[in-house]
C-alpha cells in the first residue's frame, strides 16, 4: 500500500467519523430539548399533586391500587408480616385471592421464583417467609 492510498483511506475514515459526530451532536440537541420538556411537565404534575393533596382531607386514605400486580401484593404481605411463615392458602386468604387449585398453583410458582430471587425463604415444605 502506498502513501497516497493510505492518505485517501485516512480521509475517508475522517469524513465518516466527522459525519457520525455531527449526527450525534444533533441527537444530543434533540434529546436535550425533549428532556427539558419532560422535566417541565414533571414539575407541573408535582405541583398539581401538591395542590390536590392540600385539598384532600387529612383522614383520606387512598384505596389500594387496583393495578398492583399479584407479585407486589405478595411482597407487601411478607413485608408487613416479616416474621410470619405462610402457607399458600393462608396467603391467598390474607390477600383476598381466589382459593381454587389453579390460583393456588400459580401463587406457588410465584413464591418459588421469589425464593430463587432471594426475596423469600422456604423454612419447610409449602411454607414461605420473608428472608431476613
Amino acid at each position: 500500500m502506498n502513501v497516497t492510498e493510505l492518505l485517501r483511506l485516512l480521509q475517508v475514515e475522517h469524513d465518516e467519523t466527522a459525519a457520525r459526530a455531527h449526527s450525534l451532536r444533533e441527537q444530543i440537541e434533540r434529546l436535550t430539548a425533549e428532556l427539558a420538556d419532560a422535566e417541565a411537565r414533571l414539575a407541573e404534575l408535582t405541583a398539581t399533586r401538591k395542590v390536590i393533596d392540600g385539598l384532600t382531607p387529612p383522614d383520606h386514605e387512598p384505596p389500594p391500587s387496583e393495578t398492583d400486580t399479584v407479585y407486589q401484593r405478595i411482597v407487601t404481605a411478607f413485608n408487613r408480616h416479616p416474621e410470619q411463615v405462610f402457607r399458600v392458602r393462608e396467603l391467598h386468604e390474607l390477600l383476598g385471592l381466589p382459593t381454587d387449585e389453579s390460583s393456588i398453583n400459580a401463587t406457588r410458582s410465584r413464591l418459588g421464583r421469589l425464593v430463587r430471587q432471594g426475596v423469600l425463604e422456604q423454612p419447610g415444605r409449602g411454607r414461605y417467609q420473608k428472608r431476613t
